[in-house]
């Protein structure tokens, strides 16, 4: 399949090539077949509409063409950065700070690959792994909250239900490539200390009482740290708790606690 365009942008690593495609099925399974030859390092992929894209535990959703960016990109990253704990947060910390910029907006990353405004999922992100990693980034910026109805999902949004303004996908694509280079060269630098400050920044619940979820099951305490080298959850027993990233599947804030008849009648008075 030809591309409809190809942009060459002015970038250190990412997106010196980009194939620009009115169409695909997965943009993050057309970079996969590029994958293997380290020749494509830093190539992008970005469509107008995408008919099969592929989110997180292989759920498929699609999106229709003028509603979305649909990007994925092509790295080969050194041996130390090649963790899809890192990489997942560097793509959301790219997405949550070109939110900031273009609409003021404060985006917040929910674990692991979500990008939240006011609670609601505007953007998605997967990583996967062959020879080469493809980081692939679904981020909402067109479409209505009737649109989100009509496909059973009632938590999305997109920039537009918040700024009441409709943007060219493509010019948010171009820019959202730039962010994303720019950070990769950090990191390519050495500066994770810095990428992992903002991404503990922008997850915000450092210090709540948080339930975690691992692969033998769930815990829940205060969140004492988070990091790339673990998670450290103080239980109610008092002891740490401590986890890779790599080992968690969810965090979530704890439910409050209920009150008792006797507190809740008190309340009421």
């Amino acid at each position: 399949m030809n591309p409809a365009d190809e942009w060459h942008l002015n970038t250190s690593r990412l997106g010196k090539r980009v194939l620009v495609f009115e169409r695909l099925d997965s943009t993050n399974a057309f970079a996969l077949g590029l994958a293997e030859d380290s020749a494509n390092d830093g190539l992008a992929v970005l469509a107008d509409e995408q008919t099969a894209g592929r989110g997180q535990h292989q759920r498929q959703w699609s999106c229709p063409a003028g509603t979305g960016v649909l990007l994925s990109v092509l790295l080969f990253p050194p041996t130390p950065l090649r963790r899809p704990a890192l990489l997942t947060a560097w793509a959301a910390v790219s997405v949550c700070e070109l939110i900031q910029k273009i609409t003021g907006l404060e985006a917040r990353i929910k674990w692991p690959n979500d990008v939240l405004i006011r609670g609601r999922k505007v953007c998605g992100i997967l990583i996967e792994q062959v020879r080469g990693t493809v980081a692939g980034i679904g981020l909402n910026v067109n479409q209505s909250a009737e649109h989100f109805a009509a496909a059973g999902l009632p938590q999305a949004a997109s920039l537009a239900m918040f700024t009441g303004q409709s943007q060219v996908c493509r010019d948010v694509a171009r820019l959202l490539i730039v962010e994303l280079d720019a950070k990769y060269e950090r990191l390519c630098q050495g500066y994770v200390v810095e990428l992992e400050a903002r991404w503990k920044g922008r997850i915000g619940l450092v210090g709540q009482q948080v339930d975690v979820e691992t692969a033998s099951g769930r815990r829940s305490g205060q969140l004492l740290d988070i990091g790339f080298d673990q998670l450290q959850l103080r239980l109610s027993d008092a002891s740490t708790f401590c986890v890779p990233p790599e080992g968690v599947l969810h965090i979530v804030p704890s439910a409050p606690a209920p009150q008792s008849s006797h507190l809740a009648a008190q309340a009421q008075r």
